[in-house]
């Protein structure tokens, strides 16, 4: 079980990161205007989660990645609660329940719990 956690987080986790560059839109709209480069952080974004997809399933840079992956959900957390104040949809959606953007901020912690049990 411990194995197929590993490989749906980091599926997960390489999806998002090629949706970063499919939907750019959608996630741009998810950063604040004041920030610069918003479409480089996104595309940024997109290739750190692929890396971090693959190092998760590396056994020599898993528990590494492990901090780096959560300290990077940390660090994400402000721009999925910046989308569900200002009710900005899910990329790829033309509309999102406003209760789903703000259930989808409870899912952060919950995904750190995941990675932490699975590579642990």
């Amino acid at each position: 079980m411990k194995k197929l956690g590993l490989y749906l987080f980091s599926m997960m986790f390489i999806v998002a990161g090629i949706l970063h560059f499919l939907l750019d839109d959608g996630f741009v709209a998810m950063v604040p205007d004041y920030i610069p480069l918003r479409y480089t952080l996104i595309y940024v974004t997109g290739v750190a989660e692929f890396l971090m997809a693959i190092g998760l399933l590396v056994p020599k840079t898993r528990k590494f990645t492990a901090v780096v992956t959560v300290i990077y959900l940390i660090v994400i957390f402000p721009a999925n609660a910046f989308g569900a104040v200002y009710d900005i949809p899910i990329p790829g959606m033309e509309e999102t329940n406003q209760a789903v953007l703000y259930a989808r901020l409870l899912l952060q912690p919950v995904m750190i719990w995941w990675l932490w049990k699975v590579t642990r």
